[in-house]
C-alpha cells in the first residue's frame, strides 16, 4: 500500500496543471450524527454561490448519503460509478437551481483506502476535472470512521459543527481529540460552528467550552467561526426538501451562515492547496 501512495504522489508531481488551481477545499465534520451538519454544509455552499464564487458540494459519505436529500434531488449516478469507471465525474456532477454543483455519494465499499491502484488512478483524472472550482465543501459522515479522517486530513480546514446538547458538545471534543491524534504534522484550520443556538450568548458559551477544554487537555487551538439560530424557517425547509437559504435567505439562520461565509473569507489562511495537493494528502494517508 505504501508504494501504491508513492506512486500515486509521483504521478500528481508530474501534473502541473493540476497544481494551477488554487481551490479551497472545506471539509465539515461532527462527532454525532443528527447536529445539522448536512444541512450547514449544503446551505453554506449556496451562501458561498450567493457570495459569487463557484462551489461544488461533495456528499463524501460512502454509506449513507444525505446531500441530495437536504436538495430534494434523485440523482442517477454518484461516486461509486466514477470509482467502478462505470461513469465519468462530468457524467455524474448535477447541476442544481442553487447556484452550486453537487457531486452525490456512494455506497457498496468499505473505504476509500481501500481502492486499488488502478480506481485510485482513475480517481485522481477525475477530480482533477475539478480545478476550476473556487470552493469544494466536502460533507463527510457522521463520527470517526476511517473515510471522515481521510477527508479531513486531506482538506484546507475543517468546520466541526455542534450543538448545545451535552452529548453533542462532548462528541464534538471526541471528534477533535480524534483529529489531533490521528493526523500527524496537523497544519489543518480547525473551527467551530455552533447549531441550533436560541441566543448569541449560548453559542459563545458552547464555543468558550470546547475551545478551552481542547486548548488545556490537546494544546490545540480551536477558533469559533461562529452560531446558527434554531430557526423554524429550517425545520421547515427540511420537510420541504428544500434548502433554506433558497426559501428565505432574510431567515435568521440564513443571515448566520452568511456572517459565516464572510468570517471564512477573511480569515488569514494559508491559500488553499488546491486539487493536486488535497489528492495527495487524501490517499497518501490512506496508503501509509
Amino acid at each position: 500500500m505504501a508504494d501504491q501512495a508513492e506512486t500515486l504522489r509521483e504521478m500528481m508531481r508530474n501534473r502541473p496543471e493540476v497544481e494551477a488551481s488554487k481551490t479551497r477545499i472545506i471539509a465539515g465534520a461532527s462527532g454525532k450524527g443528527g447536529v445539522g451538519k448536512t444541512n450547514i454544509a449544503t446551505n453554506l455552499a449556496i451562501a458561498y454561490a450567493q457570495a459569487g464564487k463557484r462551489v461544488m458540494l461533495m456528499d463524501a459519505d460512502l454509506g449513507l448519503a444525505n446531500v441530495n436529500v437536504v436538495l430534494g434531488i434523485i440523482p442517477r449516478y454518484n461516486l461509486y460509478h466514477v470509482i467502478r469507471k462505470q461513469k465519468s465525474l462530468r457524467d455524474i456532477i448535477m447541476e442544481t437551481n442553487y447556484g452550486i454543483q453537487i457531486v452525490a455519494g456512494a455506497s457498496g465499499f468499505a473505504k476509500i483506502a481501500n481502492l486499488s491502484a488502478e480506481e485510485r488512478e482513475g480517481f485522481v483524472d477525475e477530480l482533477s476535472a475539478l480545478s476550476n472550482i473556487d470552493v469544494i465543501i466536502i460533507d463527510t459522515s457522521a463520527g470517526v470512521s476511517n473515510n471522515v479522517i481521510s477527508f479531513v486530513a486531506a482538506a484546507d480546514e475543517v468546520l466541526i459543527v455542534t450543538t448545545p446538547e451535552p452529548t453533542a458538545i462532548t462528541d464534538a471534543y471526541g471528534m477533535i481529540k480524534i483529529i489531533a491524534t490521528e493526523i500527524d504534522d496537523l497544519q489543518l484550520g480547525l473551527k467551530l460552528i455552533v447549531n441550533r443556538v436560541n441566543s448569541v450568548t449560548e453559542g459563545k458559551r458552547v464555543a468558550e467550552r470546547v475551545i478551552c477544554i481542547a486548548g488545556q487537555f490537546l494544546n490545540l487551538k480551536v477558533d469559533y467561526l461562529g452560531y446558527v439560530y434554531d430557526d423554524p424557517d429550517v425545520h421547515q425547509a427540511v420537510l420541504r426538501q428544500k434548502p433554506f437559504m433558497a426559501i428565505n435567505a432574510k431567515s435568521k439562520a440564513s443571515i448566520c451562515l452568511q456572517h459565516i461565509v464572510g468570517r471564512l473569507e477573511k480569515i488569514d489562511v494559508p491559500q488553499g492547496g488546491g486539487i493536486g495537493q488535497f489528492l495527495r494528502k487524501l490517499f497518501g494517508r490512506g496508503g501509509s
